[in-house]
């Protein structure tokens, strides 16, 4: 039996309303549960879960809930959660509070100390969680939103893209411009979601992965995403 701690760690239920997001995004997480492909979504969680499999992160849409749709400034789009123990959280790349910093998000904050000149930041405090980002307008989204402990991308397909496809077409389409940062083909595969008449600033990358990092043809490393994003809103005074 999983102790207190551990099932915190684990999603206990398939019922979106459980789920809690900001007012804005409600009206398109409840239509998107209400079509045949969050029911289906639905209908597989629940079996998952029945057959006693250990499914991350507890709140799938947290996302959501710490960026309304109307702070959104930054889009970070992330595959899928982590999937160890006590890592995810619910936020693309972020892990929860006391967690080791996994690479791809060691090399994220390397990458912000080199644009920056911020310093890297120490253990335990603040540690590698990205909550403070999530509620300071950048959306941090993962394509999709469970993983199963030890099984990376085992539900990948399985319904949540259509969902957060329409989160990435619902800021693109919105009032302002917005920085997306899409590091990695599967990221930058979303790039058609977004219009070229609205002023965005689109950044493009390999991925922040130890695989890619560093290799051609974009590599993250020197990338500088994050000065260009920091001029961006400042040009645009957020």
């Amino acid at each position: 039996m999983n102790s207190p701690a551990q099932t915190a760690t684990q999603l206990q239920s398939a019922d979106p309303a459980a789920w809690p997001v900001a007012p804005g995004w409600q009206p398109l997480v409840d239509a998107f549960f209400a079509g045949a492909r969050g029911q289906a979504l639905q209908g597989f969680l629940q079996s998952r879960l029945a057959a006693g499999a250990v499914v991350f992160p507890p709140q799938p849409l947290r996302a959501l809930e710490l960026t309304p749709p109307d702070a959104v400034r930054v889009v970070i789009l992330g595959q899928d959660p982590y999937h160890g123990w006590g890592q995810a959280e619910g936020l693309a790349f972020s892990v929860a509070p006391g967690v080791p910093l996994p690479p791809s998000l060691r090399n994220i904050f390397k990458e912000m100390q080199r644009d920056l000149g911020t310093a890297f930041p120490p253990m335990p405090e603040p540690g590698g969680s990205l909550v403070k980002w999530a509620k300071n307008g950048v959306l941090l989204l993962n394509t999709g939103l469970t993983v199963e402990e030890g099984q990376p991308a085992s539900h990948a397909g399985k319904g949540w893209e259509a969902l957060t496809d329409a989160v990435i077409r619902h800021v693109a389409e919105g009032p302002r411009p917005v920085v997306f940062m899409l590091w990695g083909s599967h990221a930058q595969s979303k790039r058609a979601f977004i219009p070229q008449d609205r002023g965005h600033l689109v950044l493009t990358s390999n991925h922040p992965s130890p695989l890619s990092a560093l290799r051609a043809p974009v590599p993250f490393i020197g990338n500088g995403h994050f000065g260009k994003a920091r001029a961006f809103r400042e040009q645009h005074g957020y």
